[in-house]
């Protein structure tokens, strides 16, 4: 307390002015809790990233969940067969909103070296992608880089088209 000042007075001696869309925005960037779907090599990768020395807490991304009803991102790392792609599709649409897809290495992106019948080309094939991470499998430097690119778009609220307009190619039209 400022000497006679009253707690009333001083609250109104300041003023706290900003978008409410910018205050939800920062809270969503700052709040991720991902849920891994790691199936090889670019799983083991986002252990790393989780740990210690390169800490994804710092970007406020610590709360692993396992469960997609509690997540909002939807890290894919590894391989995808064309059997995992209706369980992948049935993950993201038990997610809640907002909800955002991060792809991790080569194989998640665009099926790796894997050019084969059984190998999903890229899991935005079935679920709609908001970031690549390159690599095979990705450093755990570009991963965070993929995390604070994706914390940039919900913070500018950037558009999204390619999720907006996503249908489930497992649905009988």
């Amino acid at each position: 307390m400022l000497g006679t000042q009253t707690s009333d007075d001083f609250s109104r001696s300041f003023a706290f002015t900003t978008k409410l869309d910018a205050i939800v925005a920062w809270g969503r960037k700052n709040a991720l809790w991902p849920l891994p779907y790691g199936t090889a090599c670019c799983g083991i990768e986002l252990m790393s990233v989780m740990g210690p020395k390169y800490d994804l807490a710092r970007f406020g991304a610590e709360v692993v969940r396992f469960s997609p009803r509690q997540a909002d991102l939807l890290v894919v790392a590894g391989t995808i067969t064309e059997k995992m792609a209706p369980i992948l599709v049935r993950i993201y649409e038990q997610m809640l909103e907002p909800k955002y897809v991060l792809s991790m290495g080569a194989c998640a992106s665009s099926g790796g070296f894997y050019r084969a019948y059984h190998v999903l080309q890229g899991c935005d094939k079935v679920i709609p992608v908001d970031v690549y991470v390159p690599g095979c499998p990705p450093t755990p430097e570009a991963v965070l880089d993929g995390v604070m690119l994706l914390q940039k778009m919900i913070a500018t609220q950037q558009p999204r088209p390619w999720k907006d307009n996503w249908k489930n190619p497992h649905d009988q039209a």
